[in-house]
């Protein structure tokens, strides 16, 4: 029980860690988005697609989802590079998209659930967790960063 108690601790600290140098350094945010979306844009459209027997989702909801990543990709690095301050509104809205992704994700893996493989979950449902994560630590950052203003 102790070791739990002491896992979770240690499991805190260094997702408050995380929101804090975020928050200290925001443009990173958005580079950390960006480069998510290019690797998820990379798996669904170059890996994904050429084992999809493996994977089991249809080639267009791939296609679709890596068009949606490649958006993202493109919406944080300009972020990224041309973002000088103001930034809060900004990952909000790719902290939003993140979200409506993952409900966009989940939603094809209940429409293709019978299609679907075993790895083919293990990868939306991992990819899903992944980005919820991010998620919540560019929301964390936000609402920091909305609470500094103040």
């Amino acid at each position: 029980m102790f070791n739990k108690i002491k896992m979770y601790r240690f499991r805190d600290e260094k997702v408050k860690d995380i929101i804090k140098h975020f928050t200290e350094n925001p443009k990173t945010m958005f580079l950390l988005d960006s480069l998510g979306a290019m690797l998820t844009a990379f798996f669904l459209f170059v890996i994904l697609k050429y084992f999809k027997e493996y994977v089991g989702m249809p080639q267009t909801a791939l296609t679709y989802l890596s068009i949606i990543a490649t958006c993202f990709f493109i919406y944080s690095t300009a972020c990224f590079c041309f973002l000088k301050e103001n930034w809060a509104p900004f990952i909000r809205v790719i902290s939003i998209a993140n979200l409506l992704y993952c409900i966009l994700t989940m939603l094809l893996i209940i429409v293709y659930y019978p299609t679907l493989t075993a790895i083919g979950i293990l990868y939306f449902l991992t990819e899903i967790i992944l980005v919820c994560g991010l998620v919540y630590i560019e929301l964390s950052v936000t609402k920091i960063n909305s609470a500094h203003k103040q």
